[in-house]
């Protein structure tokens, strides 16, 4: 990107996209001014899942399980996919992480947080093949292909009950997966999910809908920025400057 560049679009300064093609991304850290909440009840650690695309995911449980499962040794796992619009987010935002922690000390239950492939750079279906790669990665695990290792997630995991969640666009990815995989979700076997929490998922259409054409224009997440998200999500060639 030269000093020259025009922008062609931004998104409220935490992406913007020059008409060369260019793209830059605020530091993740200027996103959410949240603390990040830390009462020792659960346990987190980072993994790669996908060195190729250079995804990481983050695991929790709780730090003194108190299950009260049929199986005693075992929980439940949830899938959380992290909303953003498909353009910004992360599994590290305090916002997703304070919402982890808490899925895993309330429910008592294991936590995947993955990343995903964002756009403008990735366009989709990207996140969704990024999804599929993410309980992809569980099945390895439940069937002991994994380098994970260290026991940290089998010790604990019920691989037959695991639950996939999503708020924005981490609700479509949910919902594509849930088309894919189908009831039961056979192909992950031993993985075997079990239901899908759509939270206020992020779909579009052609045509407006009467809330959207009557939405208000001095909210953040206006029509504008739907839009602007709209067009980066399949936004065909960029190069990416992330500038910190």
């Amino acid at each position: 990107m030269s000093d020259a560049a025009v922008a062609f679009e931004d998104s409220l300064g935490l992406f913007t996209v020059y008409e060369d093609g260019s793209v830059r991304r605020a530091s993740p850290s200027s996103l959410f001014d949240v603390p990040v909440i830390d009462g020792g009840s659960v346990q987190w650690k980072d993994y790669t899942f996908d060195p190729q695309n250079n995804l990481s995911l983050r695991l929790y449980k709780p730090t003194s399980p108190n299950n009260n499962n049929n199986n005693s040794n075992k929980l439940p796992v949830i899938y959380n996919f992290h909303g953003g619009g498909f353009c910004i987010g992360s599994r590290a935002d305090p916002i997703s992480h304070n919402c982890c922690c808490r899925l895993a000390s309330r429910l008592q239950a294991v936590v995947v947080s993955p990343d995903y492939r964002l756009a403008p750079e990735s366009r989709l279906p990207a996140a969704v093949e990024d999804g599929y790669a993410a309980l992809k990665w569980l099945q390895d695990q439940a069937e002991g292909r994994g380098d994970e290792g260290d026991g940290w997630l089998g010790d604990v995991a019920d691989f037959g009950n695991v639950f996939v969640c999503g708020e924005s666009a981490g609700g479509n990815i949910a919902h594509n997966l849930a088309v894919r995989l189908g009831s039961g979700s056979p192909e992950l076997a031993p993985v075997e999910v079990k239901g899908y929490v759509l939270l206020a998922p992020f779909f579009g259409g052609t045509v407006r809908t009467r809330s959207e054409a009557e939405a208000p224009k001095d909210v953040m997440l206006n029509l504008e920025l739907v839009d602007c998200y709209g067009n980066a999500r399949f936004r065909r060639e960029t190069r990416v400057t992330i500038l910190w």
